[in-house]
Order: structure tokens, then C-alpha cells, then sequence
């Protein structure tokens, strides 16, 4: 358990964000990198050529030590469905192969496979969510020898629905076929270790569970796939482009590794510091703490909702960062805005009333939103 980080965040005392699914605040030491990063770029001259690809490897290290993974398979990327369109394009599927996804999916991780599916005669399979809510055994009954690629996040993006991704990567392999992850609700805060589920590809968007900014995010991409094709072709991911004087003794050879598939103005100048900053901060916070202290707050509210007809996900099966309340008949409309003129925020994604907080949540916005929901439910 982590003591609170309130302090950390220009959050006023009260606002009750429980909502960092939906975007995370920055940290002061965010914003202060990003203050300094735009400092530099209003005195160009300070920047050298070598500042193009210090940075990029910082946070590249930094992003594969947080997935236990090695530097030079990590690529930089714009966003989530960047990444998952290179997964999409490299990834040999036959037609009338199955692409596995789960029912109402997260669509950046949907319209690359319809896309790709058009394009090769393959089918993607829907998983209906199980009523039972064990994504797990419903994904398991659902992988067989038709089955190319599974595309899936590490938990259901509406209600937290966990999958174990260990079980799943290994029946896959089984059958020959790929494992493509979007764990943009999960990493930064889910333990995850890419030496145990051994995904293809992997791809996580900075703006929420690693407390980034927008418009920047990273991909793991598996050695067997790193001779594949990237969706643009820049300078920096050539070989010697480190030699500006020799930019135009053009050249067919990549940089080793994940490089080729890194977005053009990888270095961002402005945005690779921020997402430095806030990686250095979850690596010091670790985790498995966020994880446990996240989880505790979530316990608290889902007692104090089912007392009030609101029900969950049974936490064995349910990701601890995530809480989706669903009522019966549903909820009122207007019930967002009611809490809102509380200064509460969260989401509705599906039926759920997602509550997703963080370290900076306290025990008194806790029980806001436990009063507010007994007084509006």
C-alpha cells in the first residue's frame, strides 16, 4: 500500500476525479517537464543532433523495464491504434482464419481487424461476454486450430472484466496462433510481465495508467516480428541516421530491433519528457503498490454499492484498478451530470458506472461518492 499522492497532483481538494480510465491528471513533476521541454523549443539552438535520440532510448528503457521486458524490442508510438495497425499489417492470416476479440472491445483494437479481415478473407469472432463474467474460460472455449490471431487487452476496458493473459498466450501458442495486446487500461498499474505471456505485440497509449500525455504511447514487438514492415518510413529509424551530414546517402538498412516501427518525430521534444517523467514516477511508486492501494479503494465502494442494489464483477474476476456498477433497469440518464454538480467524475462505458481511481484519491472522496450514490441511485 502507498501512502496518498494527493500532494503530487494540482487536484483541488473539492474534486473527486475517480476517472483515470477516461484521461489521468498530470503530475507536478509532469507538468514541470513538460514546462521545460516547451523552454527549449523556444531556444532551438540549445538542442543538438545527439538530442534526437537520447530521449527516445531513456524512454524506452524505462517503458520495457515497466513490462520486464529488454530496450531494443520497444517502439514509440503516436497512439494505441498506431501500433495496432503495424500488429495488423505484419501479422500472415489466410482467409477464412478466426481473428478473436471480445464483444464490445475497445474499437482501436476492433477496426484494424475488420480492416484486415476485408483484405484477407478471415473472420473476426466475437466472444460474447460470459454471463458468468469469466472472460478467461469464455476466450479458452474459443481458441482453436481456425484461430490466427487473438486481439485482446488485459481487461475488459467497460466493467474490468480480468483476463488471465498467461493461460490464454499459451493456448494460442498451441494452436499456432498470435497474441496482440492493447493494455492501455491496464499497464502502469496491472503487473504485467512479458516473459509470461509472451504476446506478438503489444501497445499502450501514455494518457491514462501510465500518467503521460496525450498523442504519445509504446509498443513491445516480439524478435520474430522485427524484420516486418512499419506503416511510414522515416529517417530516424535508418541505419546512420545518427550522421546528419549524410542523411542524403539514402539507405535501405534499418537500425536493430523494434526501431523501424517508431513514429516519425519519435524524439518529440516536447512530449518524451513528460512521458519520461511520468514513467520514472510509476517505477518508483511500483505497480504491484499502485495495484494493492487502488484496490482497496475499490473494495470500500463496491461493499457500499451492493448494499444499495448496486452490483460488480466478483473481484476474483475482476481487474482491482477497475470497478464497472451495474443496476438493474439501468441507470438515470442524467445521473453523470448530477455528479458532476458535485464536482464527482466518472464514466459510463456499456451498463457500467466505471470508477476507476488512483493514488491521489483519498478516503473522504471514497465516501463522496458513496453518499452521493446513496442519495441519487
Amino acid at each position: 500500500m502507498l501512502e496518498n499522492k494527493r500532494h503530487l497532483f494540482d487536484i483541488p481538494n473539492d474534486i473527486v476525479y475517480l476517472n483515470c480510465a477516461y484521461m489521468s491528471p498530470l503530475s507536478r513533476s509532469v507538468q514541470d517537464a513538460g514546462e521545460r521541454a516547451i523552454q527549449q523549443k523556444m531556444h532551438p539552438w540549445t538542442t543538438s543532433s545527439e538530442d534526437f535520440f537520447g530521449n527516445s532510448e531513456k524512454a524506452k528503457s524505462m517503458f520495457a523495464k515497466l513490462i520486464n521486458g529488454n530496450t531494443p524490442d520497444i517502439a514509440i508510438i503516436p497512439s494505441a491504434s498506431y501500433g495496432l495497425a503495424i500488429a495488423a499489417k505484419n501479422i500472415e492470416i489466410q482467409r477464412g482464419q478466426k481473428i478473436l476479440v471480445l464483444e464490445e472491445q475497445f474499437p482501436s483494437n476492433i477496426y484494424c481487424w475488420q480492416e484486415r479481415a476485408n483484405e484477407t478473407g478471415a473472420v473476426v469472432a466475437t466472444v460474447s461476454a460470459p454471463e458468468d463474467k469469466d472472460w478467461t474460460a469464455a476466450i479458452l472455449e474459443n481458441i482453436d486450430d481456425t484461430v490466427a490471431v487473438a486481439a485482446l487487452p488485459n481487461n475488459h476496458w467497460a466493467d474490468g472484466g480480468l483476463l488471465d493473459l498467461e493461460k490464454i498466450g499459451n493456448q494460442l501458442r498451441k494452436v499456432g496462433a498470435k497474441l496482440v495486446l492493447d493494455v492501455t487500461q491496464s499497464l502502469g498499474v496491472l503487473p504485467f510481465d512479458i516473459e509470461k505471456v509472451r504476446p506478438d505485440f503489444l501497445v499502450a497509449a501514455a494518457y491514462k495508467w501510465l500518467m503521460g500525455p496525450y498523442s504519445i504511447g509504446f509498443m513491445y514487438v516480439a524478435p520474430s516480428f522485427q524484420n516486418g514492415d512499419p506503416i511510414e518510413y522515416n529517417w530516424l529509424n535508418r541505419a546512420g541516421s545518427e550522421d546528419f551530414s549524410g542523411l542524403v546517402r539514402y539507405q535501405e538498412a534499418y537500425q536493430p530491433g523494434a526501431v523501424r516501427f517508431d513514429m516519425g518525430q519519435r524524439a518529440n521534444f516536447q512530449l518524451l519528457p513528460m512521458a519520461i517523467a511520468a514513467l520514472e514516477q510509476l517505477l518508483d511508486w511500483q505497480p504491484h503498490k499502485i495495484y494493492e492501494t487502488i484496490a482497496q479503494m475499490n473494495r470500500t465502494i463496491a461493499t457500499a454499492a451492493n448494499e444499495i442494489g448496486l452490483q460488480s464483477i466478483p473481484e476474483a474476476l475482476r481487474a482491482q484498478h477497475f470497478l464497472g456498477l451495474e443496476k438493474k433497469g439501468g441507470f438515470d440518464p442524467d445521473l453523470l451530470k448530477k455528479l458532476a454538480s458535485r464536482n464527482i467524475y466518472l464514466s459510463m462505458r456499456g451498463n457500467s458506472l466505471r470508477v476507476t481511481p488512483h493514488v491521489y484519491n483519498t478516503p473522504e472522496d471514497t465516501e463522496k461518492l458513496i453518499t452521493a450514490l446513496r442519495e441519487l441511485v
